[in-house]
């Protein structure tokens, strides 16, 4: 817990508290070596402990993306048996901790009183959720293709959504009107950002719009560039823009984008991304990029390459150079199957 920072350690101490009291009424009484009861630490986004060889885990926000808070704490503890216990997504997180070298069950709470009083709060062991497949594009969306290229922009498709990117950056998408049922190309970056260029520039013909915020767009993302909101948002998007126009960087011979196994919910946050391709032995390839340190970044790759495919699809995660640490190779090591953590020169 951080001292400096009494929000978080409160928050802390609840998560901590309602972890040992979960763990008392369903695996029995945990006590240290000196026979003294074992207390939970409180993280950032839960709880966890440990005795010997076995950890628990309590991740309450961002279930989702908490495998990798968990394995962490798994590794730096020596636990070969891991308890992760999530309030939802438990299914996706057992889907994905089945692909590593580690006993890990998951379990899920059937309620939630948000106290640390856990005694009434029952655990549930989680199977592995099915990968569902990709979502079709609508036909009509497909007709703004070739308006979104004649404008400089590359035409993504992911999970059924058409948009326009820009060195990675998303400067347009197209939609389908919630009444009317009517196609469009919207303009600018992200949902607010197309709703007041629709609200501005309505009068200007759509591809010079778009047009000109890509070139505007392509002169704050190039390499180089002073730092500007432009070049900050969906930076590991603009790495795979950089590895599919050089994909020999990371050992392969052509790599296009491709869905990650669950969908983007928006361009704010910081989420990888996935290109697929064939390596320099003509062999499948899927590269997954992030940038910054997230530790669940090994957890997201190991899903995309379910999600495409076959589980002995060479894998390799590329992120800038700084961020190739040492914790995301060994995590990377604990994999079924071997994945590969490529550090590359990244402005």
């Amino acid at each position: 817990m951080d001292p400096a920072n009494p929000k978080l350690s409160s928050r802390g101490r609840l998560y901590g508290a309602k972890l040992s009291a979960l763990v008392r009424n369903h695996f029995g009484d945990i006590r240290s070596v000196e026979n003294a009861p074992v207390s939970a630490v409180g993280l950032g986004v839960g709880a966890a402990l440990s005795q010997g060889s076995t950890a628990w885990v309590l991740v309450e926000e961002k279930p989702e993306r908490g495998l990798g808070v968990a394995l962490t704490w798994a590794i730096r503890h020596g636990a070969s048996t891991l308890h992760v216990l999530v309030p939802e997504s438990g299914g996706l997180v057992a889907r994905r901790a089945a692909e590593f070298n580690v006993d890990i069950s998951v379990w899920t709470m059937t309620s939630d009183l948000g106290t640390s009083d856990s005694g009434s709060l029952e655990l549930q062991s989680i199977s592995p959720d099915l990968l569902t497949n990709e979502a079709s594009v609508d036909e009509r969306h497909l007709e703004f293709v070739d308006l979104i290229t004649d404008s400089g922009a590359d035409v993504v498709i992911e999970h059924g959504v058409v948009c326009g990117e820009v060195r990675g950056l998303e400067v347009c998408r197209v939609v389908s009107d919630s009444v009317t049922g009517e196609c469009r190309l919207e303009v600018g970056v992200g949902i607010h950002d197309r709703e007041a260029f629709g609200l501005m520039h309505g009068d200007i013909p759509t591809l010079d719009s778009l047009r000109r915020i890509a070139q505007v767009v392509a002169g704050h993302r190039r390499v180089g560039a002073d730092p500007h909101p432009l070049n900050r948002l969906g930076a590991e998007r603009s790495l795979r823009s950089q590895l599919i126009d050089e994909p020999s960087l990371v050992g392969a011979t052509s790599l296009r984008v491709a869905a990650p196994a669950t969908p983007r919910l928006n361009l704010k946050d910081p989420v990888p991304c996935v290109a697929i391709g064939s390596g320099n032995e003509g062999q499948p390839l899927l590269v997954v990029c992030s940038t910054g340190i997230d530790i669940d970044v090994v957890p997201f790759a190991v899903d995309a390459r379910l999600f495409h495919g076959s589980v002995e699809t060479d894998l390799v995660i590329a992120v800038p150079e700084r961020d190739a640490t040492s914790l995301t190779k060994q995590l990377a090591g604990t994999l079924r199957h071997p994945a590969r953590v490529i550090g590359l020169p990244y402005a």
